[in-house]
């Protein structure tokens, strides 16, 4: 169904959306758009670090007695 939209039809869609809300509507929900996939990207960050930093402090709780046996 919208596989052939094409660029004509995006540019009728972006002029239908801009007269219907307003060139500072759409800029500020951008903005807020924006922040959020900042947001998204620190706290996706912040955990590959975290997760790191746990499988480099993790240590090895094999008995020495099974170390001994591999």
């Amino acid at each position: 169904m919208l596989n052939n939209i094409g660029l004509p039809g995006l540019l009728l869609i972006a002029v239908v959306v801009l007269v219907l809300f307003g060139r500072g509507k759409i800029s500020s929900l951008m903005g807020e758009v924006g922040k959020g996939i900042t947001a998204f990207k620190k706290g996706v960050k912040e955990e590959t670090e975290e997760a790191k930093k746990s499988l480099e402090s993790a240590r090895d709780v094999t008995p020495e007695q099974e170390k001994d046996k591999a």
